[in-house]
């Protein structure tokens, strides 16, 4: 009888097994309770090597520096139309690039660092200028100018160029069309009569300035020794004074520093080329005293101090004397004979300033 019970009990226990394992087997799990929409990841960040880092840096550097002789060549150019004679113009106050403006990876860096695409972009406007008073803005997008759409693309600047060249030589004001934060308005840019001579930077750390007749360019190098504004714009007038004077074409050294210029405005020059003199003739004494004498005066009409010209100008003698055959005093020696002229131009004109006279040579 044990037995049997216990095979009775044994018997049960197994159909009690079976069914728990049934009913876990057949009844639907309780509903999850609904889950919150999963944001999708965010998209990854391209790969920046270290090449196009660099090549970033660079134009950052680049940009700032060029917009740094802007403000400093501004009150020179604006306020000298009258002494700059046959080389002042009509001139809009502004310049405008798109990608293509620069070549291989600075394309790319221009799109990451300044935005650009293939619509030319207002990149630098001269401080005083039409543009500046008419509210045009660096970073604008220039659609149309007096209703007739602007080039975009590979050669949009040189394109440009030909549109506003005509329209600014015959007109007080211009009708500018921009895009600004994706909403388009209409400018009146009047136009500034000012000394048409382009400012360029010179990509290279040799301490030197180049003027070919219509350009000036200072050197990465001449920047960083002058130090100051007022020692950069003492730099930048007297290159503007030897374009005005026509000495560059008087000394047929205009072809030479406009290679040199073509060359070191890029942004990958060629540093072969500043080997020597690179074939540029020394200015002789006469023209330095008459560039001397014209970049007082237009340093004055500007608003600069003229107090530290001259030691600013022993001071890069001193110490790139024209042995350095690379350096400003290479090619524009008669350190001691330009002394004395530089005391009578800047006593001259302090006299004319306190007797409220006109400031003209």
């Amino acid at each position: 009888m044990a037995g049997e019970k216990n095979n009775n009990r044994n018997a049960w226990a197994a159909i009690a097994a079976a069914l728990l394992l049934s009913a876990c087997a057949t009844t639907a799990p309780p509903p999850a309770p609904p889950s919150e929409p999963v944001a999708p990841p965010p998209p990854s960040e391209p790969v920046v090597t270290a090449r196009q880092a660099a090549a970033r840096e660079t134009l950052r550097t680049m940009v700032n520096l060029q917009d740094r002789l802007y403000r400093v060549a501004a009150p020179i150019l604006i306020n000298n139309a009258e002494l700059c004679r046959t080389q002042a113009r009509n001139l809009l106050g502004f310049t405008a690039k798109n990608r293509w403006s620069y070549p291989g990876e600075y394309n790319d860096a221009s799109a990451a660092v300044l935005g650009y695409d293939d619509v030319l972009q207002v990149s630098g406007i001269l401080p005083g200028s039409g543009a500046a008073r008419a509210g045009l803005r660096k970073g604008d997008d220039l659609v149309a100018a007096d209703g007739k759409n602007l080039p975009t693309g590979r050669d949009a600047e040189s394109k440009a160029a030909a549109v506003f060249g005509p329209l600014v030589s015959s007109r007080a004001s211009l009708s500018m069309t921009i895009a600004r934060n994706g909403n388009r308005q209409t400018l009146n840019v009047p136009v500034t009569r000012a000394c048409a001579i382009r400012v360029d930077l010179g990509n290279s750390d040799n301490i030197n300035s180049y003027a070919d007749g219509s350009r000036v360019l200072v050197t990465r190098g001449m920047i960083n020794f002058a130090q100051s504004d007022e020692n950069l714009a003492y730099v930048l007038a007297k290159d503007i004074a030897h374009n005005v004077l026509g000495h560059s074409v008087t000394m047929r050294n205009n072809a030479a520093i406009g290679s040199i210029i073509d060359n070191l405005a890029s942004v990958n020059p060629d540093l072969n080329m500043l080997i020597g003199t690179a074939g540029m003739k020394a200015y002789p004494l006469d023209m330095e005293i008459a560039a001397d004498n014209l970049a007082l005066y237009m340093l004055a009409r500007a608003g600069y101090s003229i107090d530290k010209y001259k030691s600013f100008w022993q001071r890069v003698f001193t110490q790139y004397p024209p042995t350095v055959l690379n350096g400003y005093s290479a090619t524009h020696p008669n350190a001691t004979g330009r002394m004395a002229p530089i005391d009578r131009s800047v006593a001259e004109i302090k006299s004319k300033q306190n007797a409220k006279r006109p400031l003209t040579p």
